[in-house]
């Protein structure tokens, strides 16, 4: 019995010896909460339904996190112009068979909605690793150029169904990929220059301004400016949220108890708005372990990125942990009215399927990063 046990836990321990047990531990933590949360955002109706379905998606997103960690960089670079030309291909797939609220968003596969835009968040620091390993860094002028158009023709697309939330988060990985890659500061101060004075001008121009804009992409930027200007129409949602995050108070008024979600005040209770439920229910002191673990995971993705040996893979785990980072910020700055609302779901805890398989995905890359360090770089 013995040599059976001896024999069993050989295998066990060769099958996960690439999973990174402090990410993944941190990430189980995550996604636990997440399932806690999303019950009681469910309510006694839908909470259990809820809970399973995120439950399947998080299992299906671990399977995919424990095979691509089992795959080297040097693999993982060679399928990589493959992977993102399917992505494009889905992304312009998704413009004539995709359905949305407001726009094409997602494919229907029958079995599951796929929604292209997510998995690019994994094919996109991919490509930009790959071209990057390839080039002299720090990178030249001629590297940006191309850089920029790996990055600009998906994000093309992707504003074309519209999305424009998820177009910002692919540029922002695009940028973080070449700021690894040592991008000169000035350019990213002058960046910031140009960022800062354009969203000066966007924030004091008339909304006549945004004319190309469709209507509920212009009324997000009037409930932006001034919730309080129409408090029980376009301005309901990021009132709500703030009632409900305010209400919360130092330790919450406790799992479940919740009365913006439970009494239907707060939409998209369940997606957008869900760290709103988690504010009121948890209070501060569940906001701030929460965030601790985002901080945490995007630590440790950074730090197998300094320590990684090549190129590709260091670019690749860094850009994957920077844009991780961006998701909470942007998700965390909506529901509190810093930020424009741009339907960015928070990572584990807002109810979805590609995006946490893709997430969970991205992650299993970084143990890959981790697992299977070559001696010299490639």
């Amino acid at each position: 019995m013995s040599d059976l046990l001896r024999w069993a836990f050989d295998v066990m321990r060769h099958l996960l010896r690439t999973l990174d047990w402090p990410l993944l531990l941190a990430l189980s933590a995550l996604m636990g909460v997440g399932l806690a949360v999303l019950y009681s955002a469910g309510g006694e109706a839908q909470g259990t339904r809820l809970m399973l379905a995120q439950g399947a998606r998080f299992a299906v997103g671990i399977a995919a996190m424990w095979g691509l960690s089992r795959v080297s960089p040097v693999r993982l670079r060679g399928w990589t112009p493959g992977v993102f030309a399917a992505t494009l291909v889905l992304l312009v797939l998704v413009l004539f068979i995709g359905t949305g609220k407001h726009g094409a968003h997602w494919i229907d596969l029958k079995v599951f909605y796929l929604q292209p835009s997510e998995l690019l968040k994994i094919s996109l620091p991919m490509m930009m690793a790959w071209y990057l390993h390839r080039e002299p860094l720090p990178p030249s002028f001629r590297t940006v150029l191309v850089a920029g158009l790996i990055v600009g023709i998906p994000t093309g697309l992707i504003l074309l169904q519209p999305d424009f939330g998820t177009g910002m988060l692919v540029v922002a990985s695009g940028a973080f990929a070449l700021l690894l890659a040592g991008l000169p500061w000035w350019w990213v101060g002058t960046a910031g220059v140009v960022g800062t004075t354009l969203a000066a001008l966007a924030w004091f121009a008339p909304i006549e301004w945004f004319s190309m804009l469709r209507p509920y992409q212009q009324n997000r930027i009037l409930t932006f400016r001034d919730p309080e200007n129409d408090p029980l129409g376009i301005g309901w949602n990021i009132i709500q949220s703030k009632i409900a995050i305010g209400g919360g108070g130092l330790t919450g008024k406790g799992w479940g108890q919740g009365s913006q979600s439970h009494l239907d005040y707060l939409p998209e209770h369940t997606t957008d708005f869900i760290f709103a439920v988690l504010s009121e229910e948890f209070g501060w002191v569940g906001v701030a372990v929460v965030l601790a673990l985002y901080l945490f995971v995007v630590g440790r993705c950074l730090w197998i990125a300094m320590d990684a040996r090549d190129t590709y893979s260091r670019l690749l785990a860094g850009t994957l942990g920077l844009a991780f980072f961006v998701y909470v910020i942007v998700n965390g700055g909506m529901i509190s009215g810093l930020l424009p609302v741009v339907g960015v779901p928070m990572p584990l805890l807002s109810y979805g399927g590609t995006s946490a398989v893709a997430l969970l995905a991205g992650l299993g890359l970084v143990m890959a990063v981790r697992a299977h360090r070559p001696v010299h770089g490639y």
